[in-house]
């Protein structure tokens, strides 16, 4: 990770470390506020060598007391020091505990020694304070004593007597605030970053990329309206979701331009990552665009495209495949006429069985030389086969990714389970994507005025019905007309042998009147 990385995960978990934060800042009050407040007195000693008239002996005493202070400290705390003091002061406590409240140090390179008493009473840590200084003079003197009697050679003096402190030496407020805050911050950072190494969701495509080569084809952004205006291309053609939809309408026209697939199977590793109604958008993007397409509703478990485009769905896929009805019987021209939707039909007892026979690929190898395009929504990857065996008939897959819904282990199940039936994965559509003001990209607005300098306001979009079919009359397509276009129509195609007709201005097969484009029901 590189210091930028750090960054944004600053930026993006900066409500935890704020959080983390203040609890450790509201504990550190807490502390202080819920603990006894300590007091603290301090007496001072010196210590000095009797005797040594020249200046040599008074150097070697001095050297000398220094050189013994560290083990003196040590001596004030021991209980030849305070046993005699607690019974002089009546404590109920042991040598071991008050020695827990008593400290002793020397400054650098001096003969002195502080020592200090903490207690609740800060008269009673003042007189213990005292108390001690006076057995520790004493019990110097009688450890220092010669063996064979006279006096002791180190002397210990009371430089200055301990009083009664007048502030509590503990609770530190101010230094337990300051070490929460600190404390605080580091668990937030640290919070914050052990949990975005430990998330497995995709996000977006740098998450992509740590699983899969296949390029990242599109990406769409979050729209919490998404669920009422699922045809966004139709319904607000100047939002970024539809400007998205039209980048990845151009990327999928780039694809392979060597070996460019005429059937495209839109897929995703689980439910409600937004596959058919990227499918749908992206259909109508195409044939906007002006690229004859059909598009088929193979998810034959849970199927929505003719839900979402306000078809007739009895009648579809399921009713050619069992041989009760021709595909260009069932399937239904929507918008300017370009793009025929096969819905799914009835829901079948054995969708596996049915999208995987030689009728589905028959049918498949039909339209391809009849479309432009060919896309084809099937079920996701990992609940299911359907998906994996549809790749396998097709030009290719494309596999949605609903971001923040998906994790990357799922990801790699789903890319080993097409390339395990050798189905060539043709890119990765990054769905619902959260954009936010400080990320790295961002949306930008470029939408159309007037010549008054007003926005826009686009059509609302209108559902496949005969007077859309009327109208495509009056908006035709500015694409030039390809060559497969200006062919004329065959004798078989006209007897209704295949698919004749479909486009704007021209009959459906068995239709007697051009621009006559309703739905047909299966004879």
């Amino acid at each position: 990770m590189e210091l930028q990385d750090y960054l944004t995960i600053l930026r993006k978990r900066w409500v935890s470390i704020v959080v983390l934060t203040a609890l450790a800042v509201a504990g550190a009050v807490a502390a202080s506020l819920l603990a006894t407040p300590m007091y603290r007195a301090t007496t001072q000693v010196f210590v000095s060598v009797q005797g040594g008239s020249s200046t040599t002996e008074l150097l070697q005493g001095s050297n000398f007391t220094r050189q013994q202070v560290t083990s003196y400290t040590n001596l004030a705390t021991s209980p030849l020091v305070l046993g005699p003091v607690i019974d002089e002061m009546g404590l109920d406590e042991r040598a071991e505990s008050l020695a827990g409240r008593v400290t002793a140090d020397s400054p650098l390179n001096t003969s002195l020694i502080n020592l200090s008493v903490t207690d609740e009473n800060p008269a009673i840590a003042a007189a213990l304070a005292d108390s001690i200084a006076d057995e520790f003079t004493d019990v110097i003197s009688e450890l220092e004593t010669p063996a064979s009697g006279g006096d002791s050679a180190v002397k210990i003096s009371v430089v200055r007597d301990a009083s009664a402190p007048t502030a509590p030496a503990s609770p530190n407020t101010k230094l337990n605030l300051a070490l929460g805050l600190l404390v605080g911050l580091a668990l937030g950072v640290g919070f914050a970053i052990l949990r975005e190494v430990l998330d497995t969701r995709v996000r977006g495509e740098a998450d992509v990329a740590k699983v899969t080569s296949t390029s990242v084809i599109g990406t769409i952004g979050y729209d919490e309206d998404a669920p009422q205006h699922p045809l966004i291309v139709q319904s607000s053609p100047h939002s970024h979701r539809a400007e998205a939809f039209r980048r990845l309408r151009t990327n999928l026209q780039f694809l392979d331009i060597a070996d460019r697939p005429q059937s495209i199977v839109v897929t995703s590793s689980l439910p409600g990552e937004g596959k058919s109604t990227t499918t749908i958008n992206t259909a109508i993007s195409l044939a906007d665009a002006g690229s004859r397409v059909a598009l088929i509703d193979a998810d034959l478990r849970r199927p929505s495209v003719a839900r979402y485009m306000g078809l007739e769905g009895g009648v579809g896929l399921t009713t050619v495949l069992i041989g009760k009805a021709a595909v260009e019987d069932v399937i239904q021209p929507w918008g300017n006429g370009y793009l025929h939707v096969l819905p799914s039909g009835q829901i079948p007892p054995n969708p596996s069985e049915l999208l995987g026979s030689q009728a589905m690929a028959n049918l498949l190898d039909k339209l391809t030389r009849t479309y432009d395009i060919v896309l084809v929504d099937t079920a996701p990857l990992l609940p299911v086969t359907d998906a994996a065996i549809l790749s396998k008939l097709t030009g290719g897959a494309v596999l949605v990714v609903g971001a923040n819904k998906l994790h990357r282990n799922q990801l790699a199940e789903s890319v080993g389970a097409l390339e395990t039936v050798g189905a060539r994965i043709l890119g990765v559509v990054v769905n619902q994507q959260v954009r936010k003001q400080g990320d790295a990209y961002t949306y930008y607005d470029y939408a159309s005025h007037t010549s008054t300098g007003e926005p826009v306001t686009p059509p609302a979009g209108r559902r496949g019905s005969r007077a859309l079919r009327r109208s495509a009359k009056d908006v035709r397509p500015t694409r030039p007309a390809s060559a497969a276009s200006r062919q004329p129509i065959s004798a078989s195609q006209q007897r209704g042998e295949g698919i004749a007709g479909l486009w704007p201005g021209e009959p459906l097969s068995g239709s007697s009147q051009p621009g006559s484009g309703d739905q047909r029901t299966p004879r």
